[in-house]
C-alpha cells in the first residue's frame, strides 16, 4: 500500500490533478490487476450475504416504496436494463440501472444485516454491490467483470474508511460510498483513468449529507441513503462518460470537501490505496453479521446470550439493580447512553432506533438468549413490562482501554466489544467481557461459506422457493465463471405471492 498526503490547498496552488485524491483512486480503479483466489471467494459470500439479507426485507415499507419507484423506470433502449431483488426477468420487471440500485440498496441496507468495516469512519462496503450489479447486468459484462468491479469498490471505500473521519463533523459515513461505486463500475467497465476521476468528484460532491438520519427518532431514510449514495454514483458515472466534469479539487480545494465538511482549511490525511500492479484486498478486512443489529451491538448480543445461559437469574428485573457497559467512546456516544437520546429507551420508539440502543439490544438478548431480525424487535417485544423495567436499568460508560483498541490498526487487538458489571439486588456483581463478536474473523464461531449459505437459507425460508435458493447459490458460487450477459443469475425470485407490486403505495412516478 502507499500512503498519500491529503490536505487542502489554496486555488493558486494549482494541485496538478495527477495527485489530487480523486485522480488516484481513478487510477487504483483503471489499474487492470488481477484478482486473487481468496478475495473471489470473499466477493461470493458478500454476494451471497447481500441476497439473504435483501429477500428478509421484501415486504417491508421502505423496500415495497423504493421498488415501486424503480418500476416507473424501465430500461433504456441503451441496454439490458437491470433486475430488481424478488421479482422474475418480466421484460416489465427490467429498470434503468441507477433504479436498480435505489431500489435493491435499500432492501440489502434495511435490515441492518450485510457487512462492515470500522476504523476511521464506519461502513457497509457490501453497499457497493447493488449499484455495480444493476450497471453489470445492465450492460451485459461478465462474472469476472463483477468480481474485479466489486473488488475495487470495497478497496476504496475500506481504504477512505481507514483515514478519513467523517462522524466527527456529523457527516454521514455514504460520502465514502459514492466516490467507491463511482470507481468500482469504472473498473467494471474499463473506463479510462480521467473519466473514473470525473466520475468519483461528482459522486462524492453530490452524497454528502449530515448524520441527522442516524440520530434521535430514526426514521426509514437510514435504509434509503446508501442506496441513494449507489444511484447518484451511477448517474455520476454516465455523466462523466459523456463529458461532463467534476468540481476540481473535490477533496483539497479550498472551498472544497475537507476545508468546509471535515477538518478544515489546515485539514490532511494519510490515505492508504493499492500501488501500480497491486491487487485490491481490503474486502478480506471487512466482517459480516450474524445478527441483525447495529456491528457495534453484534458483540453484545454474543455475551448476553452467554450471561442468558450461565446466570438466568439476570433476566429478571426483580433480581437487577444496575446494569453498567463499559465500552468505546463510540459505542457509548453513538448508540450508547451517551448517546442523549431519550428515544433509545422508548418501548415506542421505531425499529431503526431500537436497532441503534445497546441498552435495548442487550436487554432482549439477556432475556431470551437469542436475536430475531424481526421477532426483537416487534412492539409488543419492546413493550414488555419486565423488558422496559430491566432496560432502563442498562447505562453505558466510555472505557478508555476499550476505546484505544477500537481504533487500533492492529487487527489481532481491534476490538468492538467490552466489558459488563451486572449489580444484583442481594448485593453480588457479575462481570464478563467480550471483544468481538462471535462471527468476527477472530470470534469464536468465524463466518466462513457455510455460515453464509445458512443465513441465506434461513433468511429465504419461506419467501423462496428451494428449487430457487439452490439455483442461485449455484450460480453465485460459479460467479467468477458466469459470461456475458449472464449476470442475470445472481437476482432471485421470490415464491408466488410473496411480493404483491399492486399493494405498493402510489407516488409521483
Amino acid at each position: 500500500m502507499q500512503t498519500h498526503h491529503v490536505r487542502v490547498h489554496r486555488s493558486e496552488e494549482n494541485l496538478p490533478r495527477e495527485q489530487q485524491l480523486a485522480h488516484l483512486i481513478a487510477d487504483v480503479a483503471a489499474d487492470p490487476v488481477a484478482v486473487d483466489d481468496d478475495v473471489t471467494a470473499m466477493v461470493i459470500n458478500r454476494v451471497i450475504d447481500n441476497a439473504s439479507v435483501a429477500i428478509a426485507s421484501l415486504n417491508r415499507g421502505p423496500i415495497v416504496a423504493a421498488r415501486a419507484q424503480a418500476l416507473t423506470h424501465p430500461a433504456s433502449r441503451g441496454g439490458a436494463g437491470a433486475l430488481l431483488f424478488g421479482l422474475d426477468d418480466a421484460a416489465e420487471h427490467r429498470t434503468s440501472p441507477e433504479w436498480a440500485a435505489w431500489a435493491n440498496g435499500v432492501a440489502v441496507r434495511e435490515l441492518d444485516y450485510h457487512d462492515t468495516f470500522l476504523a476511521a469512519e464506519y461502513s457497509h462496503p457490501g453497499d457497493n454491490i447493488p449499484p455495480i450489479l444493476a450497471v453489470a447486468q445492465h450492460t451485459g459484462r461478465t462474472g469476472a467483470d463483477l468480481v474485479r468491479g466489486i473488488a475495487t469498490g470495497y478497496e476504496i471505500q475500506v481504504d477512505l474508511v481507514r483515514a478519513i473521519c467523517l462522524h466527527a463533523h456529523k457527516i454521514d459515513h455514504v460520502a465514502h460510498l459514492g466516490p467507491s461505486v463511482a470507481a468500482g463500475i469504472g473498473t467494471l467497465l474499463g473506463l479510462p483513468v480521467e473519466t473514473i476521476f470525473q466520475a468519483v468528484g461528482q459522486a462524492l460532491h453530490t452524497t454528502t449529507a449530515t448524520r441527522q438520519s442516524r440520530k434521535g427518532e430514526i426514521s426509514t431514510w437510514k435504509a434509503h441513503a446508501p442506496a441513494f449514495a449507489g444511484k447518484m454514483a451511477v448517474e455520476a458515472v454516465d455523466r462523466a462518460m459523456r463529458g461532463q466534469t467534476s468540481p476540481v479539487p473535490i477533496y483539497e480545494g479550498e472551498d472544497g470537501v475537507i476545508a468546509w465538511l471535515l477538518d478544515g482549511p489546515q485539514g490532511a490525511y494519510e490515505v492508504p490505496l493499492p500501488g501500480p500492479g497491486e491487487t485490491k484486498r481490503s474486502i478480506l478486512d471487512t466482517y459480516t453479521k450474524e445478527h441483525s443489529a447495529e456491528y457495534q451491538a453484534q458483540a453484545w448480543i454474543d455475551l448476553a446470550r452467554k450471561l442468558h445461559r450461565e446466570h438466568p437469574e439476570v433476566t429478571d428485573p426483580a433480581n437487577v439493580a444496575s446494569v453498567l457497559i463499559r465500552t468505546s467512546h463510540h459505542t457509548h456516544n453513538v448508540i450508547g447512553s451517551g448517546a442523549n437520546d431519550p428515544q433509545k429507551y422508548d418501548p415506542t420508539a421505531s425499529r431503526e432506533t431500537l436497532d441503534h440502543s445497546i441498552p435495548y439490544i442487550f436487554t432482549v438478548a439477556l432475556q431470551d438468549g437469542a436475536w430475531h431480525h424481526v421477532d426483537s424487535y416487534t412492539p409488543e417485544r419492546a413493550g414488555r413490562p419486565d423488558t422496559v423495567a430491566l432496560w432502563r436499568k442498562v447505562t453505558t460508560t466510555e472505557d478508555p482501554e476499550w476505546t484505544r483498541r477500537y481504533h487500533s490498526l492492529d487487527i489481532a487487538e481491534k476490538a468492538f466489544g467490552g466489558s459488563v458489571e451486572i449489580t444484583l439486588t442481594d448485593g453480588r456483581v457479575i462481570r464478563d467481557e467480550i471483544a468481538v463478536a462471535d462471527a468476527h474473523p477472530l470470534g469464536a464461531r468465524p463466518f466462513g461459506r457455510e455460515q453464509y449459505v445458512e443465513k441465506f437459507r434461513t433468511l429465504a425460508t419461506g419467501l423462496v422457493e428451494p428449487a430457487e435458493m439452490d439455483r442461485f447459490l449455484d450460480a453465485a458460487e460459479r460467479l467468477p465463471a458466469l459470461g456475458a450477459g449472464e449476470l442475470d443469475a445472481l437476482n432471485i425470485r421470490a415464491a408466488d405471492g410473496v411480493v404483491d407490486l399492486a399493494a405498493a403505495p402510489e407516488g409521483l412516478f
